[in-house]
Formats: C-alpha cells, sequence, structure tokens
C-alpha cells in the first residue's frame, strides 16, 4: 500500500515509517521545506496548501502533524497548538474531499478528547466529550475531519493516550527522577494514566488502515490503564529504583502551572471499538508495556 504521512519526522512519525517500512508498503512524508527525494512532497498546512496529486496516489493519509503541549501554555502557544492540529487536519480533510477515488484519512488526536479528569469513570468511544484547555482543541481538531468523512472518505479519529517507547517520548522524562533516585507518586497517585506500547500503537495504527470496516473515533490507549501509584510502583521496580518519594500536588501545580493537569488529571481509557474490530494488544498492562519499552 502507499501512505501518505504529514508529521512523520517526530518520535511517533519515524516509528510509524519504519513500521510500514518492514512491511513492505509504500511511504511519502509531507515536508513544509523543499522535497528532497521522490519519497518527500511539500506542504503548507496553514495555507491550505498540498499536492493533490500525491494524495490520489495514496491508499492511506495519516495525520501526526501538532505542536508539543510539553511546554508553557501562553495564550500565544495555546493559538499554536490549536492551529497546528485544525489546520493540518482541515488542509488534508478539503483535498481529500475533493479527490474522485478518496484515500482512507486517519488523523490522530488524543485522550483528552475526554477532558482534563475524569476520575475513575471507564472512557470508552461512547463517552460524551469533556472540557479543559485541550479538550478545547481536541473537539473542534476532530471536527475539521468531518468534510472528508461527508464527502464518502474512511476517516479514522485516533484518540491516542501516552505512548511509551524506547528511545525518547515521555518515558525519557519519567525514567529522570528515578534514575536521580527520588522516584515517587505524584500527588495522592490515585489518577488513571492512559497508555499505550510504541510497538501496539504502530501495530494500531496499521491495523487501522488496513481494515476497511473501521471508521469514526478509536481510543488508542491499553485495556488495563494503572494508576499513577502503580505506575510508579512498576517503573521503579524494573528500574530498581526506589519509589519512596512522593510529589505532593501542591508543588506540582507550582513548579508546572496548567501543564500539572496532564500529570494529576484521570483519563481512565479503554480501547473498546478497536477489541471489538479484533485488534490483539501484545502489551495489554503497564507491566508489558514498560517492559517493551525499556527492554526490548
Amino acid at each position: 500500500m502507499r501512505f501518505v504521512l504529514a508529521g512523520g519526522s517526530g518520535y511517533l512519525g519515524t516509528a510509524l515509517r519504519d513500521h510500514l517500512a518492514r512491511g513492505g508498503h509504500d511511504v511519502v512524508r509531507l515536508v513544509r521545506g523543499d522535497a528532497r527525494s521522490r519519497s518527500e512532497s511539500t506542504w503548507d498546512a496553514y495555507q491550505g496548501q498540498v499536492d493533490s496529486a500525491v494524495l490520489a496516489s495514496a491508499d492511506v493519509v495519516v495525520n501526526l502533524s501538532g505542536a508539543t503541549i510539553g511546554r508553557p501554555w501562553t495564550r500565544s502557544y495555546r493559538r499554536t497548538i490549536l492551529d497546528s492540529r485544525v489546520k493540518s487536519t482541515s488542509t488534508l480533510a478539503n483535498a481529500i474531499a475533493a479527490l474522485d477515488a478518496k484515500p482512507t484519512f486517519l488523523s490522530q488526536t488524543g485522550m483528552n478528547f475526554y477532558g482534563d479528569d475524569r476520575g475513575d469513570e471507564v472512557l470508552t468511544e461512547d463517552s460524551a466529550s469533556g472540557g479543559g484547555f485541550l479538550g478545547g482543541v481536541v473537539t473542534p481538531w476532530e471536527g475539521s475531519t468531518r468534510v472528508a468523512a461527508e464527502s464518502g472518505a474512511r476517516v479514522c479519529l485516533m484518540r491516542s493516550g501516552v505512548v511509551l517507547g524506547p528511545g525518547g517520548g515521555t518515558l525519557r522524562t519519567l525514567q529522570i527522577p528515578f534514575r536521580l533516585g527520588v522516584g515517587g507518586r505524584l500527588g495522592d497517585g490515585t489518577q488513571y494514566f492512559s497508555s499505550i506500547s510504541l510497538h501496539d500503537w504502530v501495530r494500531a495504527v496499521d491495523f487501522l488502515a488496513t481494515t476497511d470496516s473501521a471508521s469514526g473515533p478509536f481510543n488508542l490507549t491499553a485495556p488495563k490503564p494503572p494508576t499513577n501509584a502503580e505506575l510508579t510502583q512498576e517503573l521503579g521496580r524494573q528500574l530498581h529504583r526506589p519509589t519512596v518519594l512522593p510529589v505532593p500536588a501542591f508543588v506540582l501545580k507550582t513548579a508546572l502551572g496548567e501543564l500539572s493537569g496532564l500529570l494529576l488529571g484521570s483519563l481512565r481509557g479503554h480501547p473498546r471499538r478497536l477489541l471489538d474490530s479484533g485488534f490483539h494488544f501484545d502489551h495489554p498492562d503497564i507491566s508489558a508495556i514498560l517492559r517493551s519499552a525499556l527492554h526490548g
């Protein structure tokens, strides 16, 4: 199959490209600068410019574009977070809608569709949307795919949990306090942490790309999410480091401001539609996820 990939230079995009290449697929990456090979195509998401011929040649278009959320949310950067997602998705959705033969469109969104903190509520794809800044980003982000779906394209919304894998991403940040010997639960530790191994995430994207009956929202998160206390205990065990120094919630709020909500909020995601569609997780719980990420 031929895939066109936006956001293909980041941690997830690089892993997905490698996975697809191993599967014998052809991947064309959309780039902001000049295309330097036949495997690249120039686009400008903010100006709504993309080569329609490149999209017309694709079986699947995958959008992973979006500015990082791991930096202070100033007023101007809030706009960057929103625009980088909505404008890239709109550019691709509008271009796909205009094609006669339409490729499948897989659009990365996020578990924050359900808000910042839903306690111990089990969140399936049928659960209501939530509030908060990121919840307010995901709603228009997903809405910008509607024009492609209404035109007849098969569209999947990938509400991904935190992806944990080797060599970078969130796991690198999580390991820092443990390797310094000061790891511990965050806040009271009861908040749920929806996550998925990098291995299962790329498999899930591939599954959605090649399952013709799949459309609509899918939670890309392992079926047995841990609490923060369980994550902390398991990470300490696998790193052979102590987990005896909890970080009070007020310390995180003082140090990180609004970003603390990413660590203290509770989202108990469940991948009901993936499981019902026949997808099997190789790493269904945090022990398996961390073992894959840390030890291969």
